[in-house]
């Protein structure tokens, strides 16, 4: 786990390291240049191959140089099988992304089974090739212009290059209506994030984008229910095996959820040497302390399980790092209880396994009840329930229902507007929050339809889902919007502190197999992770596995912006700056919070866009210096 920087430019006053990305990798740096097109930075975190000789930039036999940052699980694997005939002078991971690429060019990624964004500089050739894991757990971003093409670990780093900082409205909507963006772009205009599963090529000053893995929702109707039970229980095992590969120790994030539960319970059955787990609470206000639900599933483990109490002073002393470290304001205010555990974890290990992507591809999620709950209601009234193939019908939906009393308001606005309609218009409202912020948000600067039309390009791929499959087109979505938002978060939140993490839920093999398994067998009669808690229930706290009231990783917003976090917000968004943004109304906000005890939400993606500004746009004459 490390960072990448590089640029490509003829313009040798571009060629300086860059310092911004330090906190990646605290144990070493290197850097390679040819003194004409090229220049590469790599700052390093060990974790496979600790000798200086896996040190990056790394140079192949062919001359090639790699800066990579990520985990490959199976280069053991691929060493003595694939690559036995090259000689090897490390024992890194890294070596064996050279020579797969010195075998099979660009499609070397087709073999690599793990988490990676890495650059290589074909010098043969004379041509960059960039590549990022299937799913987005590392990151990669990139400016391309007529003088250079900058490429980067985090946004960050590239910001001092560029002539102007300043916000990209198109991606600025996408993020007040979900809180992520939706594409390639980000929040900064001229910065763009390499996808999932893609790689670009720049030869010739001609960029190339190419996509090279996708998920696809083929259902498998041949097999039974008991075929898929196995078969995810084969490969769940096996992927949490393989990514406790490290030549340090290995410890876990522990919520008091399912997903975290079952990484720690197999891990601890696979590695005796498995370090512990770390978990954060919130102990001052009732109904935000989960640690009864982490201590039951370290307790299972059998390991210690080491607790951050965290506060609202807290709050107020990292939430600019927080922001900072983020690049960019996403994915909700779990990102600062997820820093401060980071940390704690820090202290003891240097790699983490988390939960993440079980909600994703298993259907974890409250609103996919809420969805089909409208269904429902409209196949009993047509008398249509009964006819094909059914997730989920009037009569089973029922006794699930009671999940959703925390989403009250949810379903009141869902349906204020009117029932039924196409369910992709049905899905983007019940996930869309930009009526939220009419008040405080000038909409009129914003193109909303254009947003729902972006919206349905993602839902209604053909490519990935079938037009029925209702179950599968919502998690498809969450899995290709909301999940690399959350990765987005992981990353950052654990590599502020020089700590890998990951994700055992999102290995390929793995979540193309859970393409395939059929919404009724997933998701029947509307019961979340039914086939998760089927496969393992003798490896998941009874207590976690029965509960009914998970809420993510709450944070007290109410209790702290209404009690002692209320002069903190109301001075940031009283800030001479503030008032310049010209998209939204800082005293609309003040206002508002006032008068709803159901705004804490909708204030914290408001204050971290404005903690945003500050941090960076606020900051650009600073930036610009880092650059000469």
């Amino acid at each position: 786990m490390c960072s990448i920087f590089g640029i490509k430019s003829k313009n040798t006053r571009l060629y300086k390291r860059s310092e911004l990305l330090s906190h990646r990798g605290p144990d070493g740096s290197g850097q390679y240049t040819d003194g004409e097109n090229i220049f590469l930075c790599h700052n390093r975190l060990s974790i496979i191959g600790l000798d200086n000789n896996s040190a990056q930039p790394m140079q192949g036999h062919d001359g090639s140089q790699i800066v990579y940052n990520g985990e490959i699980y199976n280069f053991s694997d691929l060493k003595t099988e694939e690559l036995s005939e090259y000689q090897f002078r490390s024992n890194s991971d890294t070596e064996v992304i050279l020579a797969l690429y010195e075998k099979h060019g660009a499609d070397c990624v087709q073999y690599l089974r793990g988490m990676f964004a890495f650059a290589i500089w074909d010098e043969k050739r004379q041509r960059l090739f960039c590549a990022r894991d299937r799913f987005g757990i590392k990151p990669i971003y990139f400016n391309h212009s007529d003088e250079a093409f900058i490429f980067a670990s985090e946004m960050k780093a590239i910001l001092p290059f560029l002539n102007d900082i300043t916000t990209n409205f198109e991606a600025l909507s996408e993020y007040f209506a979900f809180q992520y963006t939706l594409g390639d772009q980000t929040l900064f205009n001229n910065i763009f994030q390499l996808m999932p599963g893609h790689f670009l090529i720049l030869e010739n000053d001609t960029l190339t984008v190419k996509k090279y893995w996708d998920v696809n929702y083929r259902i498998d109707k041949e097999h039974s229910e008991k075929f898929f039970e196995e078969k995810l229980e084969y490969l769940m095992n096996d992927s949490v095996k393989y990514h406790q590969v490290s030549d340090v120790p290995v410890g876990g994030y522990l919520s008091g959820g399912i997903d975290s539960s079952l990484v720690v319970a197999l891990a601890t059955e696979s590695n005796e040497d498995f370090y512990g787990s770390f978990h954060g609470r919130f102990t001052q206000y009732p109904g935000y302390d989960e640690s009864e639900f982490a201590k039951s599933a370290s307790h299972a483990s059998k390991k210690d399980l080491f607790t951050i109490d965290i506060s609202a002073r807290d709050f107020t002393e990292n939430i600019f790092k927080v922001i900072y470290h983020l690049d960019s304001p996403v994915a909700g205010p779990g990102s600062f209880p997820q820093y401060m555990v980071s940390k704690l974890a820090s202290e003891h290990v240097k790699v983490v396994l988390g939960g993440q992507g079980g909600d994703e591809l298993f259907g974890g999620y409250a609103r996919y009840i809420i969805a089909y709950f409208e269904q429902c209601i409209k196949a009993a009234i047509e008398g249509t329930h009964e006819n094909g193939n059914f997730v989920v019908t009037p009569q089973s939906i029922i006794p699930n229902l009671t999940l959703l009393q925390e989403y009250k308001p949810l379903i009141t606005s869902f349906w204020k507007e009117g029932l039924f309609g196409p369910i992709d218009e049905r899905y983007y409202r019940l996930i869309d929050r930009s009526n939220d912020t009419n008040g405080e948000v000038d909409w009129n600067l914003f193109d909303k339809d254009g947003l729902l039309e972006r919206f349905k390009t993602i839902f209604n791929n053909p490519e990935n889902v079938t037009k029925e499959a209702y179950f599968d087109k919502m998690t498809h979505f969450d899995f290709k919007c909301l999940l690399p938002a959350l990765l987005h978060v992981e990353d950052r939140m654990s590599m502020a502190h020089g700590l890998e993490s990951r994700v055992p839920f999102l290995d390929h093999p793995l979540v193309e197999f859970a393409a395939t398994i059929p919404a009724d067998i997933k998701f029947p009669g509307g019961k979340m992770k039914s086939l998760i808690k089927e496969v393992f229930k003798e490896k998941i706290s009874t207590k976690i596995l029965h509960r009914r009231d998970k809420m993510g990783f709450p944070v007290p917003l109410k209790e702290w912006f209404s009690g002692p976090l209320r002069d903190f917000v109301h001075d940031i968004f009283l800030s001479q700056n503030a008032h310049t943004r010209g998209f939204y109304d800082p005293k609309k906000v003040l206002e508002n919070l006032e008068n709803s005890s159901q705004f804490s939400r909708k204030v914290w993606g408001l204050l971290s866009l404005e903690i945003w500004h500050q941090q960076f746009h606020d900051k650009k004459s600073e930036l610009s210096k880092l650059a000469t």
